[in-house]
């Protein structure tokens, strides 16, 4: 069984705010953001860890129209350290 990290610092990140941490947050977290789920998600969630917000933009095969929504969202989006007991569940 895997052991729940309670305090996470940053859990605000995670889907709580209208900021949305790309190297931690699940697929989910990005339904605030109308285009963002499914696809653009998908592919930020199924790529990284990314070291800038910017690196989504180097996702390899990423459509001009899905960059164009991440560029309309990257404000809300923050890049913080990979996590362990979020990084891999990010897709689910």
């Amino acid at each position: 069984a895997a052991t729940a990290m309670v305090e996470y610092s940053n859990v605000q990140y995670l889907g709580g705010t209208d900021q949305v941490d790309i190297n931690n947050a699940n697929v989910q977290a990005y339904r605030q953001f109308p285009g963002m789920y499914p696809t653009a998600a998908g592919q930020i969630a199924t790529h990284g860890p990314y070291k800038d917000v910017a690196d989504v933009y180097n996702i390899p095969g990423l459509k001009d129209d899905v960059k164009n929504i991440i560029k309309k969202y990257e404000k809300n989006l923050v890049c913080l350290p990979p996590s362990p007991a979020y990084f891999l569940d990010r897709i689910n």
